[in-house]
């Protein structure tokens, strides 16, 4: 008999929709025959603490739990992510009631880090970070058994609720550009406003390229808005300068990353190949 693990390491920092996706009848069990895969009594989902603290505990477990929990106790045709995300943010408001702080520890470690300053800026450009994936953390730098956990990377949430929703966004631009134009719009002005901050600040200079990197995101998103809407493809140059910025963004930094990258780079393409209307 097994409890299968594999795909459900909610210390990696996957998303809900990686782990949603894993089918513990699937790929985790490649190999095995059918009387094998009768031995199978259910999942476990594993969280490592080596990067945790009393005060993150809650975000790194919730509500990607339950995402887990659903994917073993359903049919296999049960695969709608857009569903379960849907329903996900029910259950999380569910557990805020509970009294769990998945949610309202994000904040107040924000705050701390602002040192009891205005966290809005600084709120605007974490929405669109999360801290890097698997095993990445472990290599960054050197980390003891006393090392503080107090950093931005471990206020982060794991998974970017803003930038999921942009993308869902830019996935059908052409219906939501005014939407589109807000968001890059106010993550333009929130990471250039929280930089000065940033740059003052020791437990969080090391965060200030994201910072600048959002900024230039967000300004390449809107100039990119701006092709689309005259119907007139943009310059090579512009689309070769700002799909290096895209590369520079992508990468991490401060062992976090920037999640509005893949969309902001679909609307430089998008307005490489614009046409008139």
């Amino acid at each position: 008999m097994g409890i299968l693990a594999n795909g459900y390491y909610l210390d990696l920092m996957q998303p809900a929709s990686r782990h949603y996706r894993v089918d513990p009848m699937e790929g985790a069990t490649a190999g095995l025959n059918p009387e094998e895969k009768s031995r199978i009594l259910g999942g476990e989902a594993c969280m490592w603490v080596e990067f945790v603290t009393p005060e993150n505990v809650d975000s790194r477990i919730w509500p990607r739990l339950a995402a887990i929990a659903e994917r073993l106790w359903s049919p296999e045709e049960v695969k709608d992510v857009d569903s379960m995300y849907r329903r996900l943010e029910v259950e999380s408001r569910r557990l805020d009631s509970l009294g769990l702080t998945h949610r309202s520890s994000y904040p107040v470690m924000l705050e701390r880090l602002t040192n009891l300053g205005p966290i809005e800026n600084l709120r605007t450009l974490a929405d669109l970070l999360e801290p890097v994936k698997e095993y990445s953390r472990e290599g960054a730098r050197k980390y003891t058994s006393l090392t503080p956990l107090n950093r931005l990377v471990d206020a982060e949430r794991p998974e970017s609720d803003a930038a999921r929703d942009f993308a869902g966004l830019v996935a059908d631009w052409k219906s939501h550009k005014a939407e589109i134009r807000r968001e890059l719009t106010r993550w333009r002005d929130g990471a250039a406003g929280a930089l000065p901050m940033i740059e003052r600040n020791g437990l969080l200079r090391e965060d200030a390229p994201l910072a600048q990197d959002v900024a230039a995101l967000a300004v390449a998103g809107l100039q990119a808005l701006d092709y689309l809407d005259a119907g007139k493809p943009a310059p090579a140059r512009w689309v070769s300068e700002q799909t290096a910025l895209c590369e520079r963004a992508a990468k991490p930094r401060a062992e976090l990353l920037i999640m509005i990258v893949p969309s902001v780079r679909a609307l430089i393409q998008a307005a490489r190949q614009a046409l008139s209307p």
